[in-house]
């Protein structure tokens, strides 16, 4: 029943008349962010109705206008609903329950609700029955945030190790004003995409060593953990291991079955040409890794300048994009070359296909979805061993899993989620 309602009606003669049913009295609140003590308010009048459960709507433009929202759920001493309405305010529903919400909405069908998970993925996805006031919370903080792919990964995997934790998207417009926000033990870790992988930076109170080197010269890509201990915002790095322990695993196992076991404790990267193109997050990631692995690089980009800066920090070599339609590996030594390549940008046009992959001992792509990217498509008719995307998600998602719960993380219960659902 609407509040204006039920301030006109006799609700006495309802409640006198009802049986096993309960009254919920709803009220639209929309006037910006509203504080702790406005809903407090709100809340004390919708009361005075007799009401056995009260219901705010709430409009909310911002993902930190749920904290005064979250307040009221949690010290309430009435049975109470709250959804935010909008795109930003997902997670009123997802972490309802946490925080003492009485039952939250889903969408059914298949056309989607800004501010709404689908009753399907409550169900299947975040099974919020689990969900209580010990859960600890992690997510991914992006904008866009619709296309993440970790909830379906963690939740499940925090399940399974019976862990009390559960992952959501958090759609953030302010970095800064997230973290401060959302600074309490409760939000326990966070990943860290588009647009903020820079910018996050200035709110961590650590930076990893190995995350402090890659920052001097753009950080790319972060995981912040909330230390228990002592609450502190660590920033760490996971994009670098994964991607280049994902190369050499590939690059063993061909060595393995061509000529038995190596001898050689070096990485099988030492020595070796890296061409990388694309000089973004994961080509940074690459490049510093490449480094530190003791190989040659060469840096393509249709940027140029931003190819020779990064260049220019790991004593690489940068190359003019147009370049590479004529440039070739090594050839005298064709096992000499590795070559990393953002897939999303390949056409049935590009260049960079058939003969011209020849050359390469190995092809990387950093695409995860399809894992069988055209590039690698082109690259295995040639006889290239090709690594797929997905090896660099898995082993970022074990990194961040070990980070998130300071355990261990179930390998072949994440990579069997990731290639059954993805």
């Amino acid at each position: 029943m609407d509040y204006e309602v039920a301030c006109e009606v006799n609700m006495a003669e309802y409640l006198h008349n009802r049986s096993n049913t309960r009254i919920i009295v709803s009220n639209y609140v929309n006037d910006g962010r509203p504080s702790v003590e406005k809903l407090v308010n709100i809340i004390a009048c919708m009361q005075a109705t007799g009401a056995d459960v009260i219901k705010l709507d709430i409009c909310v433009d911002y993902i930190t206008d749920l904290a005064p929202i979250f307040t009221v759920l949690t010290h309430c001493q009435v049975p109470l609903i709250a959804m935010a309405v909008g795109s930003s305010g997902l997670i009123s529903q997802l972490l309802g329950p946490k925080f003492g919400a009485f039952l939250v909405y889903g969408s059914l069908g298949g056309k989607p609700v800004p501010g709404l998970p689908s009753l399907v993925s409550l169900r299947q996805v975040y099974k919020l029955e689990y969900t209580n006031a010990d859960t600890k919370v992690f997510g991914l903080v992006s904008n866009p945030v619709a296309h993440s792919k970790g909830p379906i990964l963690y939740n499940p995997t925090f399940r399974h190790m019976g862990y009390n934790g559960i992952y959501v998207p958090m759609l953030v417009d302010d970095i800064e004003e997230f973290f401060e926000t959302y600074s309490g033990s409760d939000f326990a870790g966070f990943s860290v995409g588009i647009p903020y992988k820079e910018a996050a930076i200035r709110c961590c109170d650590e930076v990893h060593p190995i995350a402090k080197v890659q920052k001097i010269f753009s950080l790319s890509s972060e995981h912040y953990s909330k230390e228990a201990m002592d609450g502190k915002l660590i920033v760490y790095t996971t994009d670098c291991e994964a991607a280049i322990s994902a190369i050499e695993d590939a690059l063993t196992e061909r060595n393995v079955s061509s000529k038995g076991v190596p001898h050689s404790t070096s990485s099988l990267i030492s020595g070796r040409t890296f061409v990388l193109i694309g000089a973004g997050d994961a080509g940074r990631a690459l490049a510093f890794g490449a480094k530190y692995k003791g190989a040659r690089i060469i840096i393509f980009n249709r940027d140029y300048k931003r190819a020779k800066a990064l260049a220019d920090e790991v004593s690489g070599e940068a190359l003019l994009y147009e370049a590479l339609e004529t440039f070739r590996p090594e050839m005298g030594d064709p096992c000499k070359s590795i070559c990393h390549w953002n897939g999303t940008k390949f056409t049935s046009k590009c260049c960079f296909k058939g003969e011209a992959l020849r050359g390469y001992d190995l092809v990387f792509d950093v695409v995860y979805t399809p894992r069988n990217t055209q590039l690698l498509k082109e690259a295995a008719e040639v006889g290239v061993t090709t690594v797929s995307g997905v090896e660099m998600f898995v082993r970022q998602a074990l990194g961040q899993f070990r980070l998130f719960t300071s355990g261990s993380a179930p390998e072949d219960f994440m990579r069997k989620l990731v290639i059954e659902q993805f």
